[in-house]
């Protein structure tokens, strides 16, 4: 049964505000919507410009960042890195992320979970925070363990050599067909079990589970569950708000409700 509170978006923000204001502990949990407003595509980091066919290497965009063709064929799998990390260089953080940053400094407690690899939470000022996926930018060697961020691989050699021992670098991301990483997995069920106040999940299309179970525990304990996407997923029934804005303009609106 849903359990969507019903009236106007004006009072629904209202709401969502003053339980923002009393909680201790908030769950941001974000995906690609977020990074919307900063220009950034929604299809995982390519625009949805290889959605429903296959890349120019005759395999799906999965395919084609999965780990298995990382270890085989590495070349492919940093063509298409290379076009994601030239669609996110330069991007800036919108005022959803650094709302977020902002709670972060006066809650007592505020954590992000997120999705996304474009590194804007951090940009943004963010330190609580899981990228499950990874970020980017981070490069690091298999082999030998040799780290770097760089600020673009514009110039760069594809697939980057690594400087220490010649070996081929490879982003600190989670590629298709490979696990997430045990510490931020470890880290997240830390801190589901310490509870939270109130859970919130921005321009995230909740497909996976571990995006989903968070919001699935919120409602079991009966704690406070928000959404803001302006298109509908399978969470939009079940959260006690559902706030069909893009990430920018409902963060923005509920900031304003609480700086007044």
């Amino acid at each position: 049964m849903s359990t969507v509170r019903s009236g106007k978006l004006p009072l629904q923000l209202d709401a969502v505000a003053e339980e923002l204001a009393a909680a201790r502990r908030v769950l941001f949990i974000t995906g690609a919507g977020i990074s919307a407003d900063s220009g950034l595509p929604t299809y995982r980091g390519t625009g949805g410009l290889y959605e429903g066919r296959a890349t120019a290497d005759g395999m799906s965009i999965e395919r084609a960042l999965s780990g298995p063709v990382f270890r085989t064929r590495p070349e492919i799998t940093w063509k298409y890195l290379a076009q994601i990390e030239e669609t996110c260089r330069g991007a800036q953080p919108n005022a959803a992320h650094l709302a977020i940053a902002w709670l972060e400094q006066r809650l007592p407690h505020v954590l992000t979970l997120t999705q996304n690899v474009d590194g804007l939470h951090r940009q943004a000022g963010s330190r609580a925070l899981i990228e499950i996926h990874g970020d980017l930018r981070d490069l690091y060697c298999p082999r030998c363990g040799y780290r770097e961020t760089p600020a673009s691989l514009a110039g760069r050699a594809l697939p980057p050599p690594c400087p220490a021992c010649a070996a081929i670098l490879r982003p600190d991301v989670v590629l298709f067909d490979e696990p997430l990483p045990a510490a931020a997995v470890k880290r997240l069920r830390d801190e589901l079990a310490s509870g939270f106040d109130l859970v919130l999940t921005i321009g995230t299309s909740a497909n996976f589970p571990y995006i989903v179970e968070p919001v699935a525990l919120a409602l079991q304990a009966g704690v406070p569950t928000v959404e803001i996407n302006p298109q509908r997923t399978p969470l939009s029934d079940h959260v006690d708000f559902y706030l069909p804005l893009g990430a920018a303009a409902a963060m923005s609106a509920l900031l304003a409700r609480l700086q007044a």
